[in-house]
């Protein structure tokens, strides 16, 4: 796990330590020492904490203009025992919904765990958003499956075409288009 990066192709159009809204404004991540772990696995250092001992991330992009927001998460979202979409919902959601931000495109590509406990504040996630919607890309089909059985899938759009999306290889605002328009033909 020590050797997967967030991605980093995109650090010319955003980086979150130095933007003032961003909950991580200011954050300094090592280049060279590696401190965080995932179940005693060090983790590569330019991840970010937000208060969950499972499961780190990375806020790749944010336009507060357009309203929407691109994160990548890195470990195992363990509700169950962490409380994992709290420490989320309370420390980097809602600091992006007071600056506005109301579309959330959430990478799971390297999520490797899922453990639901309810759904509670992923409601109030997605009513604090009137009008945006919450978009999963990538996540695994056993992730998506524990999703659905505690009905996270009602306020987090997944699954289909969703985890069939090459991300990397376009830039933000095309990622972003290209998200609306799906989650846009869903809601129709």
């Amino acid at each position: 796990m020590h050797d997967i990066e967030p991605h980093y192709n995109w650090r010319n159009y955003y980086i979150a330590s130095k933007d003032p809204h961003s909950p991580f404004y200011g954050h300094k991540n090592s280049e060279v020492y590696f401190t965080d772990t995932i179940y005693n696995h060090y983790i590569h250092p330019q991840w970010d904490s937000f208060g969950s001992l499972t499961m780190y991330m990375k806020l790749l992009y944010c336009d507060y203009e357009k309203a929407f927001c691109i994160i990548e998460f890195i470990g195992e979202w363990n509700d169950l025992i962490y409380n994992d979409i709290m420490y989320f919902y309370r420390e980097v959601a809602e600091v992006l919904i007071d600056k506005g931000i109301k579309y959330f495109i959430l990478l799971g590509d390297n999520v490797l765990n899922f453990h639901a406990d309810g759904n509670d504040y992923y409601s109030e996630w997605f009513d604090n958003i009137e009008e945006g919607w919450i978009a999963g890309v990538n996540f695994r089909k056993h992730i998506l499956e524990e999703m659905t059985k505690y009905h996270i899938d009602y306020y987090i759009l997944t699954g289909g075409n969703l985890n069939q999306v090459p991300w990397r290889s376009m830039n933000p605002e095309d990622l972003f288009v290209y998200i609306d328009k799906m989650v846009m033909k869903r809601l129709q």
